[in-house]
């Protein structure tokens, strides 16, 4: 296996990825666009989450296919992320059609970053649907990771957060992408070092090459929250994994569920009550590939890995910038 030509999650075909990002706001939205669309569902592993239009991507619903997934900082105002994307596609007359009117099916979730040093004081209208509109018109297949878009406020414990992605091409010609907002109230390094939990399942120097450090450093395994006593809504990862497999919406179901062993994976601890942990899924089906149950194991399996890799590369790449509250990636591996 080998990660896709950008390693990313655009990787997929029928797949493009927006930013849009506030500096002085320390917060940002992401939208992955489907062209046109793609079967979709969801899993929440979290305790805490904060999300919209994911009943509607339960197995057993009527709807089948999704035209973006929003992702966004801004806790609960965050959610007007998907509105703006809503009202971008609509502009171009994208969208499931009722009666002759067209609905953009725009499921979101968010992450908290309220309290990360930025200013929040935008007055009487949040910017976050300003910002999903943003993010749709800066849809491409190339974007950068890090500070930028949903993952530009996320902190972890004792780091900075970001947005992370990642892909894997199967032995079967399949290709799995992932993406993450990475703001867990775990860690996603052992202890102190600059060693990253997901570390088995690097390829290359993706996220630096170090490595699992030998022997382990003392304390790695304890439980390190981002804040002593951390609350409720203010941390969590939000993700999808995306194939250009041939899935049903209960096989895509499947999909988020094995990815978030990827979680697991790359977080310490991961799901925990203080965190809204999800993940949407998507398959575009551009492949035409349907695969057998062997090569079903595997792509269930290589989500998980891909996960993690997208997570750490989300810590990796975040950049330092001023009123920071924790350090980067960058700033502790100097130590």
């Amino acid at each position: 296996m080998r990660p896709g030509r950008l390693n990313l999650i655009t990787d997929v075909s029928g797949l493009r990825v927006g930013n849009a990002t506030d500096e002085r706001l320390k917060s940002g939205s992401t939208v992955v666009l489907c062209d046109p669309s793609a079967v979709a569902a969801v899993h929440v592993m979290g305790g805490a989450p904060g999300s919209s239009e994911t009943d509607l991507l339960e197995p057993h619903n009527t709807v089948q296919e999704v035209h973006a997934i929003a992702l966004s900082g801004g806790s609960a105002f965050g959610l007007d992320a998907a509105t703006g994307v809503r009202d971008a596609l609509r502009a171009q007359n994208i969208g499931f059609e009722v009666r002759g009117i067209r609905v953009p099916i725009v499921p979101a979730a968010i992450v908290f970053d309220l309290s990360n040093g930025g200013d929040k004081d935008w007055g009487d209208a949040s910017p976050y649907r300003r910002l999903g509109i943003q993010a749709v018109h800066a849809a491409t297949r190339q974007f950068q990771l890090g500070t930028v878009g949903a993952g530009t406020g996320a902190l972890t414990a004792g780091l900075k957060g970001g947005l992370g992605s990642a892909s894997t091409v199967l032995s079967s010609g399949v290709t799995i992408g992932a993406i993450a907002a990475v703001n867990a109230t775990g860690s996603v390094t052992l202890g102190d070092s600059p060693n990253f939990w997901a570390a088995p399942f690097e390829i290359g120097n993706e996220f630096g090459g170090l490595g699992l450090p030998h022997p382990l450093p003392m304390g790695a395994a304890d439980v390190r929250f981002k804040f002593r006593e951390p609350a409720a809504g203010e941390n969590t990862t939000i993700a999808v994994i995306a194939t250009d497999a041939v899935l049903t919406k209960p096989a895509a179901k499947r999909l988020a569920v094995s990815a978030h062993d990827g979680f697991a994976r790359a977080i310490w601890p991961a799901h925990t009550p203080a965190d809204g942990d999800l993940i949407f899924a998507l398959a575009t089906g551009a492949s035409g590939k349907l695969l057998d149950p062997e090569q079903a194991m595997e792509m269930f399996a290589v989500a998980a890995s891909t996960m993690a890799r997208a997570i750490a590369r989300g810590v990796y790449a975040a950049r330092p910038a001023a009123g920071d509250l924790y350090p980067s990636w960058s700033q502790r591996a100097k130590k």
